[in-house]
Order: C-alpha cells, then structure tokens, then sequence
C-alpha cells in the first residue's frame, strides 16, 4: 500500500499550480520545483493569489490558506526531491522538456513508485520510451480548473501496469477525483469530443448562420450547459484549442478535426480569449484559469 505522505510537483506554470494546490488541500505535503528559483517562487505567490480569490467568493479561509501553502515548500535543486516516491510532472507540452525532466529523476531519486505525467494530447508511451521508470509511468490529464473539476482522465501508455493504474486510481480519490481509464489514443475522452462541439460552434458563427451570443444562449439554455461552447473556447484559450485541433487532424486525418478558419484567424490576429481580454467576447479581466 503506498502512503501518500509527500508529493513532488515539477513544473510552475498554471497547471502545475492548481496541481499543487490541489495536493496540499488533501493534507498532503507538496514539494513544488522548477529549474529556476524565482519561478517557483511566482509559483508560489500564484496559488496564494488562487487562494485569495476563493475567499472572496467564501470558497476558502484565512486558515484554510495558511495550511495550505504551510504544506508546500518550493526548490530549484533536484537533490532535495531524492527522498519523494510520488511524482506529477506539469511542465507543458514540449516533448524533450518532458523527458529531460523524467531523465532528471530516474537519476536523481532513489525509488519512485509512480510517475505521472500531466498530458491532454501527447503520447504516454512517447515520453516515457527508454525510460528506466517504464511500468511506472501514466499519463493523468487534468481538466481544467484543477481544484474544481472532479474528474480525471488515467492515460495508459504501451508500458504502464496494472499496478501503477491502481496507485494512480487511489492517489486521485484521495485528492477527490473520479478516475476514467483510457487506453491511449489521440485525444482520449475529452478533447475528442468537446473539441469538434466547440470547432461546430465557430463554422456557425463564421456562417453568419447567428451571433456569438445567440450560439452560446441557444446552446447553454438547450442543453441545460453551465456556459456555451463560444465562451467555453475562450476559457480554454484559443491557441490552445488551435494547437489540440491540429494535433488530432495530424494524428487521425479525419477532417471533422480540422480547424474552422475562423479560429486560426483569431489566433493569428492575438484575440486568445480571457488570457488576452479579447476572444469571441470581449472580458474585463484575465481569467484566473487560462495558462
């Protein structure tokens, strides 16, 4: 039976902070590491201010606050991370930097019982080829906003056991995440199929069939939706829908995967979403989810 007592968290950017946080809401202590000290330390500063807007909505303490970031400790040396069994790697999408990363702590930290790699749309397999880690490695894709969404996806690669999928399993219940398993395939569940929902929506409005706002009323208020696919795409960011658009019509060559040319007109024209203030709709502020 494996303790979850200690958990190291590699990466800085958004994802990595709301896995963190999340971790260290278990009750769990959450060892958070980056290469460079002053980005985990804006790491840092990014979960309290997470934290902070949690409060404001009576979501979260003062106290739940303190214990929280009492839980995590930040390092930029790979030595201090020797004695963690556990890992969750969040340090983006590129391929060598994930592998770079695992190389790093196959040789760095004397036992690991499992590693899990956060991916929405890369190969488990992919990334753990010619690792030492093998079997012990799976893919977990995070829904975003992590702390909130009660749901995960458990990515098996062509190595990974059947024990490291019951770890795993165990390990997201413990943080309150229902498991789905998937046998890796472009897109899994969730990308495979909100993707082409939100892609449908933006060949609507590039018809000029109705107006972003009647797309998401329609939408949202028919099918009983907490908001429409045109907003969903700009929380979610759209270069980033852009960039796992493309990854699917590059990996299955079916064409309901190809990108409506309005979305890539937006991107190419810096109109992101939340994160920029300007999407399909136009927003006050940036969105405290959006990487």
């Amino acid at each position: 039976m494996i303790v979850f007592d200690k958990v190291a968290v590699l990466g800085y950017k958004k994802k990595a902070q709301q896995i963190a946080e999340t971790v260290s809401s278990a009750g769990i202590e959450t060892i958070l590491y980056a290469t460079r000290k002053d980005n985990v330390e804006r790491a840092l500063q990014g979960i309290g201010r997470s934290i902070d807007r949690e409060i404001k909505r009576w979501g979260m303490t003062e106290s739940d606050k303190r214990a929280c970031l009492g839980r995590i400790t930040t390092t930029a040396e790979m030595k201090d991370l020797a004695d963690c069994k556990v890992f969750i790697e969040a340090c983006g999408t590129d391929m060598e930097k994930k592998q770079k990363v695992m190389r790093k702590i196959e040789h760095t930290c004397r036992e690991v019982d499992i590693y899990i790699t956060h991916i929405s749309i890369r190969s488990v397999t992919e990334i753990a080829a010619n690792s030492k880690l093998g079997g012990k490695v799976i893919g977990i894709h995070f829904l975003e906003p992590v702390p909130k969404i009660p749901v995960v996806e458990l990515v098996r690669g062509m190595h990974t056991d059947d024990q490291t999928v019951g770890i795993a399993k165990e390990f997201m219940a413990r943080l309150g995440k229902t498991s789905v398993e998937v046998f890796e395939y472009p897109g899994y569940i969730t990308n495979r199929v909100i993707l082409p929902f939100l892609n449908e929506a933006m060949y609507v409005l590039m018809e000029g069939i109705s107006s972003a706002e009647d797309i998401d009323t329609a939408i949202k208020l028919g099918f009983n939706m907490p908001q429409g696919p045109l907003t969903l795409a700009d929380k979610v960011g759209l270069d980033e829908v852009l960039r796992r658009m493309e990854n699917l019509f590059d990996e299955l060559g079916d064409f309901k995967y190809r990108p409506c040319p309005l979305l890539k007109k937006m991107v190419r024209a810096g109109r992101l979403g939340r994160k920029t203030g300007q999407g399909f709709f136009k927003y006050e502020s940036e969105d405290e989810y959006t990487d």
